[in-house]
């Protein structure tokens, strides 16, 4: 297994310093170096060749559901997963020092952290502008000065770029969640495996997709997820994704793999980890 806790480990993540993604490698790795990127599709860039030994990405959210961006791209990558966190997500909203809520007329944050704060954006009628990133839209409005405009984000990015928290916890729900992955061209999970992840298709073949949902079910391994995604390049062709509450050594679960690849097209076993929780 890996040690997340050597000092000389280079994790990449998406975002700027005071993302949530960023708090997901401070509870994994702890005393990395950790680099921030500007999209997911260049964390996993930076996995794949080398320039990060791993790499936080998001791949579910409790209440928006899971990121497709990041499980496309494990279909196009390589990589595997070795180890998972939960982070909860508490949005404020930020400003420059002295700026009062009544005085905002523009904010701006990824557009996941706008939808996840829509009813409390629509009470105020605000302008809404998309960044790339909640922490870089606090970053933003600190360097530039932008008066009036207000950055959905944690209140660690107001600490990190001096700025006011005006109005916290605005999501809509308040038990807010986003499950981050580590990637890794190493498979050897970062702790004790008791989760695995795959992905597999079917053909157009009656039966098939119940036939590699049932290998788990006959052998009582319990399923976490199950999602189709469109297969890329062939129109009307589906992959699933299917999280799997058991370690990929575990007999059942080499039978459960040996028999979902006798009735898919392909099968990838994404990686074996451990569980996260909730931070």
């Amino acid at each position: 297994m890996n040690d997340p806790n050597l000092g000389d480990v280079v994790v990449a993540y998406q975002g700027e310093a005071g993302a949530y993604s960023e708090e997901g490698v401070l509870a994994l790795f702890p005393n990395a170096d950790r680099r921030p990127l500007q999209s997911i599709r260049k964390v996993f860039e930076a996995v794949e060749v080398g320039r990060a030994d791993h790499g936080l990405v998001p791949m579910d959210n409790s209440q928006a559901g899971s990121i497709n961006e990041t499980y496309d791209l494990f279909l196009k990558h390589g990589l595997h997963l070795v180890g998972e966190t939960i982070v909860r997500v508490d949005h404020c909203l930020l400003a420059l020092p002295g700026t009062s809520i009544d005085e905002l007329t523009e904010v701006i944050s990824h557009p996941q952290a706008v939808a996840q704060c829509e009813e409390f954006l629509t009470s105020l009628e605000l302008n809404v502008r998309a960044e790339y990133d909640t922490a870089g839209a606090a970053k933003r409005i600190a360097e530039d000065k932008l008066e009036r405009t207000g950055a959905i984000a944690s209140r660690r990015a107001a600490d990190l770029y001096g700025l006011e928290v005006v109005a916290e916890r605005i999501q809509t729900y308040p038990d807010n969640y986003t499950r981050f992955g580590v990637l890794s061209r190493n498979p050897d999970p970062l702790k004790d495996p008791d989760k695995s992840s795959l992905v597999f298709g079917v053909g157009h073949v009656a039966g098939s997709l119940y036939r590699c949902i049932g290998a788990f079910a006959e052998r009582h391994l319990s399923m976490s997820k199950l999602e189709s995604r469109p297969r890329a390049g062939r129109p009307w062709e589906y992959v699933f994704y299917v999280d799997v509450e058991a370690p990929a050594d575990a007999p059942a679960m080499v039978d459960a793999l040996t028999e979902v690849s006798e009735h898919a097209t392909f099968t990838r076993l994404l990686g074996t980890y451990a569980s996260g929780f909730a931070r």
